[in-house]
């Protein structure tokens, strides 16, 4: 099969898997709402926290109240988008190589990483994220008094994508490690939960700590770099989250592929 061929057979294969998943999730309603609920009453929990802070100091690092908000609420956004559809990377991390499961996408007529993603599709947690991101967002940005071009929303979505696949990226060569361990879910919980820093201004932190996080694993361009951008007009890191964001995938992709080829099925 030609190349556009097999590019034309996966998006219409993502077509019919999204909507096998949104019929799932409107056949399962309570499922869907609970998970949705969840994450929209915790991101709102994290906004409430954020307001008691505030409530005893003015800014923290430069950043007004509002502007935190916003800050918050595009973390959520981009943690979301790549929950909606990479969740099942936790799976890989948590079992599925070590209890010799993960054969079964290697026996299937297409990707193994597209059918290992494809199980969790649409995933309601991962939508609850994104609307309460977009809530809390939205709140900030008419609390700020901005009105936002139709250039400026462009790039806030070309942004928001480049850090999904930014947590993506992350979370595929973490999960990848379990192809040499069998198991790497207490690493990738522990590095993944790292990307919660990027709530908060990286200039609060030491200049090493900010160099880890923005060109070894690069949770700078997830949310605060964006926002800068946003609010500020500040342009010197956002121009270089496309390059982060391929650069990311191509290291993931490289490690995958690695960790596939080295594969041995194992037993419980």
């Amino acid at each position: 099969m030609s190349v556009p061929g097999t590019v034309r057979r996966y998006i219409a294969l993502s077509a019919f898997l999204t909507r096998v998943s949104l019929r799932r999730l409107v056949t399962y309603r309570v499922d869907f709402l609970i998970g949705a609920s969840a994450f929209i009453v915790r991101s709102l929990l994290q906004a409430m926290l954020l307001a008691v802070i505030f409530g005893h100091v003015t800014e923290i690092g430069g950043w007004t109240f509002h502007e935190m908000l916003f800050l918050l609420g595009f973390a959520m956004i981009t943690r979301g988008l790549d929950h909606m559809f990479t969740d099942q990377l936790w799976e890989l991390a948590r079992k599925l190589v070590q209890r010799g499961e993960f054969y079964r996408y290697l026996i299937r007529p297409a990707n193994p990483l597209f059918l290992l993603l494809s199980e969790r599709f649409m995933y309601p947690d991962g939508i609850g994220d994104v609307l309460a991101g977009l809530l809390v967002s939205g709140y900030a940005i008419h609390q700020l008094n901005l009105s936002p071009s139709p250039g400026l929303i462009g790039a806030g979505v070309l942004l928001a994508v480049c850090g999904a696949l930014v947590y993506s990226s992350v979370k595929l060569v973490l999960a990848s490690l379990a192809f040499w361990t069998t198991t790497s879910l207490p690493t990738m919980t522990a590095v993944y939960q790292l990307g919660d820093v990027s709530s908060y201004p990286m200039n609060i932190f030491p200049w090493p700590v900010v160099s880890l996080l923005t060109w070894v694993l690069p949770y700078a361009f997830t949310a605060y770099i964006p926002a800068t951008y946003l609010l500020h007009g500040e342009t010197r890191y956002a121009v270089w989250a496309p390059a982060a964001a391929l650069g990311c995938c191509a290291a993931a992709a490289l490690v995958w592929h690695r960790g596939l080829a080295r594969y041995e099925m194992t037993g419980a």
